[in-house]
């Protein structure tokens, strides 16, 4: 079951984006719109599903693994994997705004649950945290004439191009988004009882594998882009995934109900801002994320993994 929700949630996630971005284009919504919030923040549906469902059906040490794992895999596997294949430069605007940005989200993130437990208050200031940094990003980018063309080019080669029409776009997204609601439903039971059969706790394999397993859209985006030598879009993808995880997903599950935490989640919040710190340090230095730097994140990846696993 865990595997089949794996499949049917990165298939699923990638048809939702695409059809709400070629919705979204078909209702003439601004380009910047589309880019910020469809595709920047849409890339995070997996987890934002997988997330809400677990939280819902009282799994809440699943819920907060899967969102911390989530974004200490982003930048370490899914950065380091890009940077390995091809170096990423990264634009000023991304080093003055996107970046610090990540990294107030992650560290608000850990100061409000590192004492183990998810309250609703905390959730209430992570959501009203996300709905600014969402508001600040598209004001910025309205504002950025250069940025708002050179976006436009990418909605429009990333809808393949040609004009959107609106029934063929809601039908690509609804089924989108009902794939993505059941990959997530077989992904959330299988990794309990996966946790159940193991003997481990559901903190362990929210950290480890529905973590990785969420960010496999993220992996294969950044991938493709680095490929094509995009590397605007592999660093936006991951910063935009991470933002919206630690403020917005976060938040509501928190808002549901005050939980306890796992004991270990307050070593993986720490390896989660670490690793953050780290990958933004990497990406000031030089203005470009390098191969040995790209190596380097995804050794730490692999520590982190055997850190969270025992």
């Amino acid at each position: 079951m865990l595997v089949a929700g794996l499949l049917v949630l990165t298939v699923a996630a990638d048809r939702f984006v695409l059809g709400a971005a070629r919705l979204s284009s078909a209702l003439a919504v601004s380009p910047v719109i589309v880019g910020v919030i469809v595709i920047g923040f849409g890339t995070s549906a997996p987890e934002m599903v997988v997330t809400l469902l677990a939280a819902v059906q009282g799994e809440a040490d699943l819920a907060f693994g899967n969102i911390v794992g989530s974004n200490t895999a982003n930048v370490l596997l899914v950065l380091g994997a890009a940077a390995l294949l091809s170096p990423i430069a990264v634009a000023v605007t991304t080093l003055r705004r996107e970046v610090p940005l990540m990294l107030l989200a992650v560290i608000l993130l850990a100061a409000v649950t590192g004492d183990g437990r998810a309250q609703v208050l905390a959730g209430v200031a992570l959501l009203a945290a996300g709905v600014g940094v969402a508001v600040l990003l598209v004001r910025s980018a309205l504002s950025d004439r250069t940025g708002a063309l050179a976006m436009a080019d990418e909605i429009d080669a990333f809808g393949r191009g040609g004009t959107p029409r609106v029934c063929p776009s809601a039908l690509l997204a609804l089924a989108g988004l009902i794939g993505t609601v059941v990959g997530a439903q077989l992904l959330v039971v299988g990794a309990t009882g996966l946790a159940e059969a193991l003997g481990v706790t559901q903190a362990v394999i929210g950290l480890t594998v529905v973590a990785i397993g969420t960010s496999l859209p993220e992996l294969v985006t950044a991938v493709a882009a680095a490929r094509r030598g995009e590397p605007d879009l592999v660093v936006g993808n991951v910063l935009g995934s991470n933002l919206f995880n630690s403020l917005l997903i976060a938040g509501t599950a928190a808002v549901i109900g005050d939980v306890q935490l796992d004991p270990a989640f307050p070593r993986a919040l720490g390896i989660m801002v670490a690793s953050c710190v780290l990958a933004g340090f990497f990406l000031f230095t030089g203005r470009r994320l390098a191969r040995r730097e790209g190596g380097a994140l995804l050794l730490l990846f692999v520590v982190v993994i055997w850190l969270s696993a025992t």
